[in-house]
């Protein structure tokens, strides 16, 4: 515990972001990083519980009093060592995690939790800029080969923790670069694509070997993958959609979510955006449908692009501004959250439903909505139409893309069409044959991909050699 009065003592701080004038002018980082006086400060707020409830609260189970502890006493290359024993991509996470462990922390039961997600971005951004973190190549090759299918966090969290074990592990990514979502749904202005090139980089001198445009039992057969090597690990993520099938919504103007972020993405990289037209919000005014975290990004991109207007719509009832500590504490709460996207000019409507879209000369001009109760049953007499130009529908992902890969291989699905696959040994129906992430457990958050890679790979590794050191 580095200083045993320091939740007493000192305010919770956490970083701030840039004026939002200021931001929306550019796709860059905004978040203004605090000073290592203050990072320090608020690391000796750390009450080193008993029961350290932010260690249940981060699915990672990043050891977070110790590295508070190393921070207070300026121990920072041992925190970096500390926080990478049960992370590989902490300046991730320090990013775009929404941070359970700070719900989980002791301190929130008063609203002031530990800024941890603040400290492990302190930690992982010096340790780059000190040159700490470089390729740690095994000494020693099993002579065993694994292939990686998708290379966003679950699949390079996989990839490097087998490399490290000896084994020879090539990736496949179907597009032009690594990084899944982290690269083509994360707006930049949340995650710079720099941070996973770097990361990239240090695993490919750890033997890593990446192979692009490879989109396996599309353009590439994935018997012949299976064939190859003494172990597949399928880590493509979650990325069917799910639609709003109601009159109109055929007419042009309506696109996925995912249609429209990583278009920006590649605008942003200077990669191709590919076949399909453009998908920009200039001078439109534009409907978000979904009040999740991809609904947000929608919104910061609309807003940088130059959007007339920006409304999101949830169908669910507007949560509480605060939540019931009694009740919820150390689990994740439902409450209102407001995103630096929502700061930037965005309307939110909730408990909201689109029955419909009306058109004119085949594009969208407006959605047909109605308030819904409770129970999300329309109310009669609700009725109300919103003016829109674009409508992006952010409403989440019901299940991987099952044509192709997952079809080809013949692979048994669970109830709710993700492969069937359990959290010990995560073996698909088919021998030799993993799966984990999204593709797994579906829809879900980045340090909980990272953590079912990690996973994964030691049950890979526990496969093929009869024993491991690799921690789960």
């Amino acid at each position: 515990m580095g200083k045993v009065t320091g939740f007493l003592e000192i305010d919770r701080q956490d970083r701030r972001y840039a004026p939002a004038g200021d931001r929306i002018r550019h796709y860059r980082e905004f978040v203004l990083p605090l000073s290592e006086e203050s990072t320090r400060n608020q690391a000796a707020r750390c009450m080193n519980c008993g029961i350290p409830f932010c260690h249940n609260g981060c699915p990672v189970n990043n050891q977070i009093p110790d590295w508070n502890d190393l921070v207070y006493n300026g121990g920072w290359q041992e925190a970096s060592i500390n926080l990478h024993s049960t992370n590989n991509f902490p300046e991730f996470t320090g990013r775009v995690c929404p941070a359970p462990c700070e719900a989980a922390c002791t301190l929130n039961i008063e609203d002031t939790p530990v800024t941890i997600k603040t400290i492990e971005c302190a930690i992982v951004d010096r340790a780059w800029t000190a040159g700490w973190i470089k390729p740690e190549p095994a000494k020693t090759k099993t002579g065993k080969k694994v292939a990686v299918v998708g290379s966003g966090p679950a699949g390079l969290a996989a990839a490097q923790q087998l490399a490290r074990a000896g084994h020879e592990v090539h990736v496949y990514e179907k597009f032009a670069k690594a990084g899944g979502l982290l690269r083509y749904g994360i707006p930049d202005f949340k995650m710079e694509k720099r941070l996973i090139d770097r990361r990239v980089s240090q695993m490919e001198g750890e033997g890593v070997v990446f192979h692009y445009n490879q989109h396996i039992g599309v353009s590439t057969p994935v018997d012949q993958i299976v064939a190859d090597h003494d172990a597949v690990l399928l880590t493509g993520g979650s990325e069917k959609p799910r639609d709003l099938p109601v009159p109109g919504r055929d007419l042009d103007g309506i696109h996925f979510a995912m249609d429209f972020l990583p278009q920006q993405n590649r605008r942003v990289s200077n990669e191709p955006i590919g076949t399909n037209e453009p998908i920009l919000a200039s001078g439109k005014h534009v409907v978000v449908i979904g009040g999740g975290d991809t609904g947000s990004d929608c919104i910061g991109t609309s807003v940088r692009q130059g959007a007339v207007s920006v409304i999101q719509l949830e169908i669910m009832p507007k949560p509480p501004t605060k939540e019931n500590k009694d009740l919820t504490w150390p689990l994740w709460p439902l409450k209102l959250r407001t995103s630096s996207s929502h700061e930037e000019g965005a309307e939110r409507d909730f408990a909201v439903l689109t029955t419909g879209f009306i058109g004119d000369s085949g594009k969208v001009k407006k959605l047909r909505c109605t308030r819904v109760d409770d129970k999300m049953q329309p109310i009669a007499g609700s009725e109300f139409d919103i003016r829109a130009d674009l409508v992006l529908l952010a409403m989440g992902f019901v299940n991987p893309v099952h044509e192709g890969m997952i079809e080809g291989l013949g692979l048994s699905l669970d109830a709710r069409k993700n492969v069937a696959a359990n959290q010990q040994d995560y073996r698909t129906s088919m021998s030799k044959v993993y799966a984990a992430g999204d593709m797994r457990r579906g829809q879900s958050l980045v340090v909980w991909a990272i953590r079912e890679g990690r996973q994964a790979a030691h049950a890979i590794d526990k496969d093929l050699m009869g024993t491991t050191t690799l921690p789960r």
